[in-house]
């Protein structure tokens, strides 16, 4: 199957706020049952606003944007992230990815989340978009 071309500097953002209800469909996927994440009393004993968003949801909101750039023939191969601060539950962040390089048919993005409206940085990092089938 044919790959799509894949050009650096091509970059694709997407916004979302994280909620409650998502934060409660996470736990039931991921199994995490930690106080920070589901315990908003907990979590205010240790100086959060609410409830902290469970890190690989708010680094997941990226694979939208690498999809994106993928198409439909391209997976996600490989992903580093770092998260340099939480998100609190109810609060929106911009997810936004950009290829850097392409090699053949891989392509290395960097990866950002953003607190929005500040601009905070909390999840910054690079992910490889791979053929879904070599060939």
């Amino acid at each position: 199957m044919a790959h799509a071309p894949l050009k650096p500097g091509a970059a694709f953002a997407f916004r979302k706020t994280m909620t409650v209800a998502e934060q409660a469909m996470f736990t039931g996927i991921s199994g995490n049952l930690g106080g920070l994440y589901v315990d908003a009393v907990r979590a205010r004993k240790v100086g959060a606003a609410n409830m902290v968003a469970f890190e690989l949801a708010v680094g997941g909101l990226a694979s939208t944007c690498l999809s994106q750039l993928g198409g439909p023939t391209r997976r996600i191969g490989s992903i580093a992230l770092n998260f340099a601060a939480p998100v609190i539950v109810g609060e929106s962040v911009e997810a936004r990815a950009e290829i850097v390089s392409v090699d053949g048919d891989d392509a290395v993005c960097r990866v950002t989340c953003t607190l929005s409206p500040s601009g905070a940085t909390v999840v910054d990092g690079t992910a490889t978009l791979v053929p879904f089938a070599k060939g």
